[in-house]
């Protein structure tokens, strides 16, 4: 037969990839030179559809969710909401509410026609049935013939045994040809890519009839019946382009970012794929480093056919993606509590694949029908994805698809909390295959734990402060938490390892905070992370193995050996009793985690003894801040409103701010700047002009709030006119929006404004700039946490740039700690 390729000829090619814009340069030549002339991309698709002889599976439809607008609105919670109803399918698709229509980036002029992107050559014709490679004959054809299809009955009995070849491989070594993959494809531009898709599918799917040939489209159903042809019972070759698993780098993300453009509801939204893995609640959040693919997303450019294989996503995280335009994907889902069921039924029938690569799966580039699968037991669902629409993937479900025609699509993965058991699982899985991780589960259980602490000692009796984060947090603990048997299971985990061990309790040794900070620490042996406790020897300074290798590091005597634990069983003991909700405990990891002090008055004092110290003396009495104006520290606060009504500022003047609570410290990078650091719950009071009648002075309650994916949100309030209130992402634009409504009335009422007025200072009008509530702030963060606040606290004051408590100063010019003032 003739080859069934995703090709064109090479005239078709320079005809239609020609881009009128873009003058041929080296780059553009060895784009479309780089394959060898049987590459898909140059040859003609000859070969077409055989509806005849469809493969469609019969599976079951997944569960679809419509959720509401304002379920929608909580990214996290309507996913919780879900889960016991979509997880038993292990996926399910989401059709947000109509009004959901983000733009999409990768459509704007200079994304579109001229960034390239790399693709795969895929042999859809070689995803199931292939001989391994060590079984290939040295001399292949690239052209099989009809006669030598394979029968139904024949496939289900021995389906590794089929007669496929492997795509061409680069044959500079041996070991190049001996594991099957996915070869380099050419290089495109969307505009390009889409052209190339459309010629292909509209050759492959063309009909004639008496009088020639006629264009129509073939219904997703069509497709799959033929996709499954392919794949079950090929009879030619079938070769397409996908360009998958493209980074960040790459094109970019299909959604705006923050920076990209105006804040606005899809450059916040929780369901903007690039804010999803860090959303309060995701337990990703405690991972520092941005991991592509897991923490940052992906983007998957498709044609007809271009498919991805059965696989499960890195540590069993919950996966979300997102198709942004084009034409329909097929998914195939298997629950997690079938998973080991569905690597049985692969390994059972393609038995040659796995003696030969054992971690087949892991490649992702092995397809096996659905009806097979069903067959042998495993529970099987399907998802058809339009654009606009989300899959939702759960822990350990094996899933799998192709695509319908062009399109794109984004995903990224995420964890609530409910996914640290089943990520406890997979490191446990990936220690007995000995496979690397991506992620230190260790890292983000306690990193959970440590948000669940900061949360109870929020809501208890001596704090006081309820919102709905901590009472979310508060939800995965007590006696049954999700969060408490997390750390429950991983305690036991330590203690029975300990025990296997046997080691004198003198061996053990405290961890170095930073054991892991800036190194990855895995054991020698198996891979496994290292952040809560390691085995090691002096003979091998360096080198660790985890405690289940303990003894497999080294031959020498006990006494030079130890092990380090970043806490102690009691110490773990103890927190799974202030998840439980013993109060005692509580205090001593609140001060742990917060730097609180509680009632053991011979250690040294912690940031809270600090702050209410501070807060005290701030009480005693209010400390000046000036105002764009040039002054002494030491000049009386003077105000002056005239009998006319003008509104008047006098030479000296300076605004008194109280504070009102000092709040708490979220150590994320939108927590601080290089100028201040914003607590949460932070509140102060300050007397300025009122803006509804000008010529007097009133007070102000200035306040940090926690806007979730924006951050913080700063909020200026008119004391005696709650009505009256301004929010920002800024401090300072906050203030300026006051200043700004201060100046229309006045112009509404005829004022005259001072132009002492032009301008204002945000962070000095919150408090954030006082020398007195800065030092209590900082104090809050001991271990200078808050990296970029500090690192530039530290070049400023490096340069000796201080401002002297008894000096005059302009403000507006002037630097406090160093800091240039706005």
């Amino acid at each position: 037969m003739e080859h069934l390729t995703a090709a064109q000829s090479q005239s078709e090619i320079n005809e239609d990839m020609s881009l009128k814009n873009h003058p041929p340069d080296k780059d553009t030549d060895k784009d479309t030179n780089m394959e060898p002339p049987t590459s898909p991309r140059h040859r003609k698709v000859l070969a077409r559809w055989l509806p005849d002889e469809a493969q469609r599976p019969v599976v079951d439809e997944a569960p679809v969710f419509s959720p509401s607008l304002e379920e929608f609105e909580d990214t996290l919670a309507y996913i919780e909401k879900i889960r016991p109803l979509a997880e038993p399918y292990g996926i399910c698709r989401i059709i947000p509410p109509p009004t959901w229509t983000p733009p999409c980036r990768l459509k704007e002029t200079g994304i579109w026609g001229s960034t390239k992107f790399p693709t795969r050559i895929q042999n859809v014709d070689l995803l199931q049935n292939r001989e391994p490679m060590k079984k290939k004959p040295k001399s292949r054809k690239r052209k099989r013939r009809r006669n030598s299809r394979m029968g139904s009955s024949r496939r289900r009995s021995a389906p590794g045994s089929g007669s496929g070849s492997s795509p061409s491989e680069p044959t500079s070594s041996p070991e190049a040809e001996e594991k099957f993959g996915f070869n380099s494809g050419s290089d495109f531009t969307l505009e390009e890519f889409e052209k190339y898709a459309q010629h292909f599918k509209e050759a492959y799917f063309e009909k004639k009839d008496s009088v020639g040939e006629t264009k129509w489209t073939p219904s997703v159903e069509e497709i799959e019946g033929e996709y499954w042809r392919i794949v079950e019972q090929p009879t030619d070759e079938v070769e397409v382009y996908y360009g998958a698993d493209l980074e960040n780098v790459v094109l970019g993300s299909g959604f705006y970012k923050k920076g990209d453009k105006d804040m606005d509801q899809y450059v916040v939204s929780g369901w903007n794929l690039n804010n999803l893995p860090r959303l309060p609640g995701s337990v990703l959040s405690f991972e520092d480093c941005d991991i592509s693919g897991v923490l940052v997303p992906w983007l998957y450019v498709g044609m007809c056919f271009s498919s991805f294989c059965w696989h499960v996503e890195d540590h069993h995280l919950y996966s979300l993606n997102y198709h942004h335009f084009g034409e329909p994907k097929v998914w195939y889902g298997v629950p997690g509590s079938n998973a080991t069921s569905l690597e049985k039924a692969m390994r059972k029938h393609l038995p040659d694949l796995f003696e030969e690569q054992p971690d087949l799966l892991h490649g992702l580039v092995t397809q096996f029908s659905p009806s097979i699968l069903k067959d042998e037991g495993v529970q099987v669902y399907r998802v058809v994805q339009n654009a606009g629409e989300y899959v939702l993937t759960f822990p350990r479900a094996y899933h799998a698809g192709f695509n319908c025609g062009f399109n794109c699509a984004e995903a990224v993965n995420v964890a609530p909390v409910d996914w640290l058991a089943h990520g406890q699982n997979a490191v446990e899985l990936y220690s007995k295959e000995t496979r690397k991780t991506s992620l230190s589960h260790d890292k983000l259980l306690l990193g959970a734990a440590y948000e669940a602490v900061k949360a109870l000692w929020e809501l208890s009796a001596s704090v006081g402060n309820e919102n709905t984060t901590n009472l979310r947090w508060k939800s995965f603990c007590g006696k049954n938490g999700t969060l408490t048997n997390a750390i429950q299971a991983r305690l036991l985990m330590e203690e029975e390892r300990l025990a296997d061990i046997g080691r004198e309790s003198s061996s053990l040794v405290k961890m170095e905070k930073d054991f892991d900070s800036n190194c990855e620490r895995e054991c020698f042996s198996c891979y496994y992370d290292l952040h809560l406790s390691a085995s090691g020897c002096k003979c091998s300074p360096g080198e660790y193995a985890c405690l289940k290798h303990s003894d497999d590091l080294c031959s020498c005597e006990e006494k030079d050996r130890f092990i380090l634990v970043r806490y102690t069983m009691e110490e773990l003991s103890s927190l799974v009793r202030v998840l439980e909700g013993e109060p005692d405990d509580l205090k001593i990891w609140a001060s742990k985690v917060l730097a609180i002090e509680h009632s053991d008055e011979e250690q040294n004092k912690t940031s809270s003894v600090i702050k209410e110290e501070v807060e005290e003396k701030l009480k005693e009495g209010s400390f000046d801040l000036n105002i764009d104006l040039e002054l002494d520290c030491h000049e009386d606060v003077k105000e002056e409103v005239s009998t006319s009504g003008e509104l008047n500022t006098s030479e000296n003047i300076s605004v008194s701010v109280e504070p009102i609570n000092l709040g708490f410290l979220i150590f994320g990078k939108l927590w601080c700047n290089k100028h201040a650091i914003f607590p949460k719950g932070f509140t102060s009071r300050v007397k300025f002009y009122n803006v509804l009648d000008p010529t007097r002075m009133s007070n102000y309650i200035s306040e940090v709030l926690d806007a979730g994916l924006m951050g913080p949100l700063f909020r200026v309030t008119l004391e005696e006119s709650p009505d009256e209130c301004f929010f920002n992402v800024s401090p300072q634009q906050c203030w300026e929006m006051v200043l700004q409504r201060l100046k229309d009335t006045s112009t509404n009422l005829g004022l005259p404004t001072s132009p002492g007025l032009e301008s204002i200072n945000g962070l000095q009008m919150f408090g954030l700039l006082s020398t007195s509530i800065v030092q209590a702030i900082e104090a809050l963060d001991p271990n200078h946490r808050l990296t970029e606040y500090w690192n530039h606290k530290k070049q400023a004051q490096s340069k000796d740039h201080f401002i002297s408590s008894n000096c005059s100063v302009n403000l507006t010019k002037g630097k406090l700690f160093g800091v240039d003032l706005m």
